[in-house]
């Protein structure tokens, strides 16, 4: 079977097509399209960019799509620049990515619920324990009845009690 590249080049050529016009219609560079054609994919710097133009290209030649994008990731995997995903930093990944990484899968709408929750439940427990503390703080709670004992001396700083009747 033929690769991506020769599928492509005879499908243009069979169309009567040149190089600047297919390079007009899907907005590619010249030298872009003809290392597509040669099969020279290290010229693009991620697979993104093949996979695009390919996918543009196959699509101007009415080619079957998913086929040539079947044959085009079968061809990228064999190669060992784009064998696999390029990291994204030289550092090793630590417990905090992890973390990150599976907050970020989840979903919004549940996320929100669940804050709401737990800011909910955290303002009735502070409220819980306000109110349970004014009561036990209350000073007038553990007073006995008052009893008026008048003072010992008559030093003038109180006022006599009138006599009874």
């Amino acid at each position: 079977m033929s690769t991506v590249s020769e599928q492509l080049r005879q499908a243009r050529e069979a169309q009567k097509l040149t190089v600047h016009q297919v390079a007009e219609i899907i907005k590619i560079r010249t030298d872009h399209l003809r290392a597509l054609e040669a099969g020279n994919f290290e010229v693009f710097s991620a697979p993104v960019y093949i996979r695009g133009f390919v996918r543009g290209y196959a699509t101007l030649l009415k080619l079957d799509v998913p086929g040539v994008m079947t044959a085009l990731e079968a061809e990228l995997k064999g190669t060992d620049k784009f064998s696999e995903p390029p990291p994204l930093t030289d550092s090793p990944r630590g417990p905090l990515d992890f973390v990150m990484l599976q907050l970020s899968k989840l979903n919004k709408n549940n996320v929100q619920f669940a804050v709401v929750t737990v800011a909910i439940l955290a303002v009735v427990v502070v409220i819980f324990f306000i109110v349970r503390h004014t009561r036990k703080s209350d000073p007038l709670a553990d007073l006995k009845p008052g009893v008026y004992q008048p003072a010992q001396t008559n030093s003038g700083d109180t006022l006599p009690l009138p006599a009874r009747r």
